[in-house]
């Protein structure tokens, strides 16, 4: 069963977390046991960073319930902690991947890594960050129909205008070690987007809503959410 957990950040305690997706990304593995000895299994867990008014909440996607102790601890209210309200909120995904079938419309929310590949003469091609607003937009737009929707067009743009804006963007750099030991600065950008969407396969949007959106998912891209639309 696939659970989104909320846990809002305490703003003076969390900038040394929020401000790298390396450390925040441990933070997040931190919060699953790992597996039985000898067995592997693939557990992907999605995250995403949500600033509202220099509010910062957490967003957590994963097959089962987080332990957020230690993120309470380090970077939340622990003082007003309690068994029943522990400082963060786990619900069961399923009632909304349920609820899904064609021709809703949603709104939703998504921190993405828009790249593309660009091919060098006799090397492995290197991907590129999107950097221009319309170009994010269009990486968006590209996905869509093998995500399980459409973003709808909305004509007080342009003829060719769409329901999304991207909302916010972040240019990072931070050093990340690897497993070999060797440390290397990783840059990525990412492009916030909000708009509105109506859903053209179930079936292909819940395994986007589980499995995320392109690439950079280790360091809080990829997330979708929804929420209800009214008109």
């Amino acid at each position: 069963m696939t659970h989104l957990t909320r846990c809002p950040l305490n703003p003076a305690r969390a900038r040394r977390l929020t401000t790298s997706p390396q450390r925040l990304h441990a933070a997040v593995a931190s919060a699953f046991p790992p597996p039985p000895t000898g067995q592997t299994t693939r557990h992907r867990v999605l995250w995403r960073l949500d600033e509202k008014d220099h509010e910062p909440t957490l967003l957590i996607l994963s097959p089962t319930p987080p332990d957020l102790t230690h993120l309470v601890e380090q970077a939340g209210w622990p003082r007003l902690a309690t068994p029943n309200a522990p400082g963060w909120e786990t619900r069961p995904y399923a009632p909304l991947l349920d609820h899904l079938h064609t021709g809703m419309r949603l709104r939703f929310r998504l921190t993405a890594n828009p790249t593309r590949a660009v091919s060098r003469p006799g090397r492995r091609g290197i991907r590129t960050a999107l950097t221009a607003p319309a170009d994010q937009i269009q990486w968006l737009l590209d996905r869509a129909a093998s995500a399980g929707f459409t973003v709808p067009v909305d004509e007080r743009i342009s003829p060719a205008g769409h329901h999304v804006t991207v909302s916010a963007t972040r240019a990072l750099r931070f050093p990340r070690t690897t497993d070999s030991g060797a440390r290397r600065d990783v840059h990525l950008h990412t492009a916030t987007y909000d708009g509105l969407l109506d859903v053209t396969d179930p079936d292909a949007l819940r395994r986007t809503l589980t499995d995320g959106i392109g690439h950079g998912k280790a360091y809080g891209c990829g997330l979708l959410t929804l929420a209800r639309f009214a008109a």
